[in-house]
């Protein structure tokens, strides 16, 4: 299998929502997104697979070090033989790969986060960062779009927290600051007994409200000259923004499931954003 076979197998292999997005992008765009997300993949994988605290964190220490030889020019893994020879067209440095990989330590040595501001700097790193460098694959051309990237991560992975909650509470991740928690009156083992309650409910509707808003002022930062350009960022955002609005439809039902859009209304919603430019 050849490096490019790989990524793309393991990118189409997750499912994910950003996937849907990459279809519509030049072969060159699409092949440089495609190999750096298969390497957000490659490592997050890692935490989430391995049960072992120990041998996760020997295998991000192998990742930066892999990262460290690809950038001088001796790539080992397929993942990086694929996103090299496109990382200097498309800015990819060093340090972004690496604070994908600092965050995804985070997830060994943290697992709870006390406000909203230390939980912020923890998804700079997981989707803030990923968002900069997918801007600059699309064709970011204005400095600003640098910001709406960010916040527009930060919209994304905080969508992944709500609908995570249940899952990520089984493997002993709460990632709900726990000073909003405590304002709500809902406590850890709640969420782990998958408990639902009113308590419940309108902690969740809090953290929904404020996702939204990112999403919002995302949009509102994206300078108009790169909007075309960053089409396939708004196809995930109109996919992820569904979802949110699923979640909320549920009732906030997510202890007990993961819900999810199918792949045909995530590729209707993706086509949508790229013919007609609109959610």
């Amino acid at each position: 299998m050849s490096p490019q076979d790989y990524v793309q197998q393991k990118a189409a292999a997750s499912g994910s929502s950003f996937y849907y997005a990459f279809l519509f992008l030049p072969p060159e765009r699409r092949a440089a997104i495609t190999a750096f997300y298969a390497f957000c993949r490659e490592v997050d994988d890692v935490v989430d697979e391995i049960k072992d605290p120990g041998v996760a964190a020997t295998k991000l220490a192998w990742w930066q070090k892999e990262v460290m030889q690809a950038y001088a020019g001796q790539p080992s893994h397929p993942v990086m033989h694929a996103l090299m020879p496109l990382a200097p067209t498309f800015g990819i440095e060093s340090r972004h790969l690496m604070a994908v990989i600092e965050g995804c330590q985070m997830d060994l040595n943290q697992t709870r986060y006390l406000d909203f501001a230390g939980l912020t700097k923890y998804c700079h790193l997981v989707a803030g960062v990923v968002g900069e460098v997918a801007a600059r694959i699309f064709g970011q051309t204005d400095e600003a779009t640098t910001a709406y990237a960010h916040k527009l991560g930060l919209a994304f992975q905080m969508t992944n927290i709500i609908r995570d909650v249940g899952e990520d509470a089984m493997r002993g991740r709460i990632y709900l600051p726990l000073d909003e928690q405590q304002r709500f009156g809902v406590k850890a083992n709640e969420l782990i007994q998958r408990d639902y309650s009113d308590r419940f409910t309108a902690l969740m509707k809090f953290q929904t409200e404020r996702a939204h808003a990112l999403y919002d002022e995302a949009l509102d930062l994206l300078p108009a000259a790169d909007r075309r350009a960053q089409k396939p960022g708004l196809m995930m955002a109109s996919i992820y923004r569904t979802l949110l609005r699923e979640i909320e439809a549920s009732g906030f039902e997510v202890l007990h499931q993961r819900i999810a859009l199918t792949p045909l209304r995530k590729l209707w919603l993706a086509w949508k954003m790229q013919a007609l430019g609109r959610f």
